[in-house]
């Protein structure tokens, strides 16, 4: 269960803007517990508006991938940073929280739809973008998703989005 948010003037509830950021946004902070000590780590990202899921990847060993297979919980926040707010003594945000678990893919057809999902939001260049969701690399490739069990957003009054 999340906690309420306190300033509720600058709490988002409808989900078109929640999805909006998480698009927007290349990478999200992911949290999770190691032995019982948290541990943080930036990540690109990608969101899949139709299953409701971020999809990420990662190396075949190290710290991350072992934590996440021993205790899959998750807290990622995705955060559009449009600075500080000069003479106002704030900054100028939108951010989404979540919690969920990761989920590791081990199909290759649901790898390579993550790695299309993954592409289309992060490659900017369209023959990047075809070479990184077609290689022959992701059957090999650590995928896997975060299947989101609730989320919370919340912006500076300032922003639209």
């Amino acid at each position: 269960m999340l906690y309420h948010i306190r300033r509720k003037e600058k709490e988002f509830t409808d989900n078109l803007s929640k999805v909006k950021v998480l698009k927007s946004q290349n990478y999200l902070t992911l949290a999770m517990i190691d032995d019982g000590e948290p541990y943080m780590v930036p990540l690109s990202q990608a969101y899949d508006e139709e299953r409701n899921r971020v999809y990420i990847h990662m190396a075949s060993e190290g710290r991350k991938l072992s934590v996440l297979r021993k205790n899959p919980s998750v807290w990622g926040m995705a955060l559009q940073d449009h600075g500080y707010h000069k003479g106002e003594c704030s900054h100028l945000y939108a951010s989404v929280m979540f919690k969920g678990k990761v989920v590791f893919i081990e199909d290759v057809e649901e790898k390579k739809h993550a790695f299309r999902v993954l592409a289309d939001q992060l490659e900017p260049e369209l023959e990047a973008r075809e070479r990184f969701a077609t290689s022959e690399g992701i059957p090999g490739t650590v995928v896997a998703y975060i299947d989101i069990d609730d989320w919370s957003g919340k912006k500076s009054s300032e922003i639209d989005i």
